[in-house]
């Protein structure tokens, strides 16, 4: 039961009662778990094209882009405190004093501190906190190592130091070039510069906090102008931020509503899935998405760029025919073999399942039934060999109602207990490193509402800690998983190059991530 006061909550937030009632609902219920039936792999599922058919369709990319209005969208609210985690750890339990570096990781087994500090001057930081360590650490220079290593972290992390912990991922040194480091946040935009831009302007969007949103601003007024010399593009950036009406409540062990200490009801972010209506309130052609820490140095993003064009390319190939497809159908000149090539191309170009019993259909249900199908939102995903890196994968799965089609599903939508799931999930040759082109608007110009395109049931339930309270904790289905379940997809093998996330501070030392 809601009290008056919990309803002007939930209300004042955008959030109606019955959509509370539904995360409710689905909390006590428990997660849908996705039905796989099998892996998606080259050939089935995957496309993999040879050298001609990427130059082609980076060629059509190439060609056409001038005339469409093109965005980049960068997910970047997240803090950089994960990256820091090993860091936290050392400062809160490292005694410098009594203790030595080696018998410290010795006792913690703790590569990743080793691997830091062996490597500590290859840091884009590093010159950062080592001056501002020599102004606020009297005679920093004549200490111990042990006492020096300790002190570098604590300048790098504490609220009265750098406080680097508090930013979020974008807005830390991400690469150096000679003297000076920039950020994640300006290499997007010059990634942008390279693949992303049409009439001689980028557009970017940046989904971010709004603690951090001056930061940005600050940021972009001081990289803009040198930068769009440097490039010959200008920069048109936006930002928003996940919106209130997309955060869900949380249950506790015995099923009832969490609450705060004021006896507010607990409302939480609902995850990446929330950022769908942000991409719905977009107005372009194509969007390209892609992760805020998902970026390498300026000579390597060259190649990188070649793989998003060729996204693009497949994308707009297998758009202009499903576009060709219901223009026919409107003109009412659609015969019986007609309608025969258009089934044949959703199973075989856009992976759609199509009725067993379709043949059997009348003619003004065979159009009916096809047009459904082929006006949708489309994706094109870059799918990247599997060698144990983290990320959803490609997968061929049933629905409830019996249908089939190609997801993108995380590990959690899995129910592992079932051999036969496992057995699946252990057989799958890719996985998504979040890397995909959208055409987000119908053959007629219109955009899409994506949000009718949504499998509510791919909600994600996670095991969460509040005040030490155990809660049951809701997030909406994921951007690129559930939240574009009812999208037509392709998926186009990419080489692992283009996959280069920065999770924990030491993936800065990576090649990838060296001028």
């Amino acid at each position: 039961m809601f009290t008056e006061k919990d309803i002007d909550h939930i209300h004042n937030k955008g959030i109606s009662l019955d959509a509370v009632n539904a995360q409710i609902k689905r909390l006590k219920h428990g997660m849908t778990h996705s039905h796989l039936l099998s892996a998606a792999t080259i050939g089935r599922g995957i496309n993999a094209y040879n050298p001609q058919e990427t130059e082609d369709l980076i060629a059509l990319y190439n060609t056409h882009k001038e005339g469409l209005h093109i965005l980049k969208f960068v997910p970047a609210s997240g803090a950089a405190t994960r990256m820091f985690k090993f860091l936290f750890k050392f400062i809160n339990t490292f005694e410098p004093s009594k203790d030595s570096i080696e018998k410290y990781i010795e006792n913690q087994g703790d590569d990743l501190i080793k691997v830091f500090i062996s490597q500590l001057e290859v840091f884009p930081f590093y010159d950062d906190v080592i001056s501002k360590l020599k102004t606020t650490v009297p005679h920093y220079e004549n200490l111990e190592d042990a006492e020096k290593y300790y002190q570098f972290v604590k300048i790098m992390l504490s609220e009265d130091g750098l406080n680097y912990s508090f930013y979020p991922k974008g807005l830390l040194p991400f690469h150096k070039y000679d003297s000076h480091y920039i950020t994640a946040f300006q290499e997007h935009l010059f990634e942008a510069s390279l693949y992303a831009s049409s009439k001689g302007t980028a557009n970017l969007h940046f989904t971010v906090s709004e603690k951090h949103h001056s930061y940005f601003l600050e940021e972009l007024k001081a990289i803009q102008a040198n930068l769009e010399i440097k490039t010959g593009v200008s920069f048109d950036v936006s930002f928003s931020y996940q919106k209130e009406a997309t955060e869900t409540l949380a249950l506790t062990k015995d099923k009832k509503v969490y609450r705060k200490e004021d006896d507010s009801i607990l409302f939480r972010p609902g995850g990446h899935g929330a950022l769908l209506q942000n991409l719905n309130d977009l107005d372009s052609d194509l969007i390209f998405i892609k992760n805020i820490d998902n970026i390498v140095v300026a000579e390597k993003n060259v190649e990188c760029s070649y793989y998003k064009k060729l996204l693009a390319g497949a994308l707009l190939k297998a758009q202009q025919q499903v576009f060709a497809y219901l223009r026919q159908i409107d003109s009412d000149t659609v015969d019986d073999a007609d309608v025969t090539a258009m089934a044949y191309f959703l199973r075989k170009q856009l992976n759609v399942y199509v009725d067993d019993n379709f043949g059997s259909f009348s003619h003004e249900a065979k159009l009916k039934y096809v047009k459904e199908k082929l006006n949708r939102p489309i994706r094109a995903c870059g799918m990247v060999k599997n060698e144990g890196e983290p990320g959803g994968g490609p997968f061929w799965v049933k629905a409830e109602n019996g249908d089939i089609s190609l997801q993108i599903v995380e590990f959690a939508q899995i129910d592992f207990s079932k051999k036969r799931q496992q057995s699946i999930v252990y057989k799958a040759t890719h996985f998504n490193p979040t890397d995909l082109v959208c055409g987000v608007k119908n053959y007629k110009g219109e955009p899409f509402n994506l949000l009718d395109y949504v499998d509510p049931e791919a909600a994600f339930i996670t095991m969460k800690t509040q005040n030490g309270v155990d809660i049951q904790a809701l997030e909406l289905p994921g951007l690129w998983n559930g939240s574009m379940a009812y999208w037509n997809s392709i998926f186009v093998e990419v080489p692992v190059e283009t996959f280069n996330p920065v999770k924990t501070v030491n993936d800065l030392l990576k090649p990838v991530h060296q001028a």
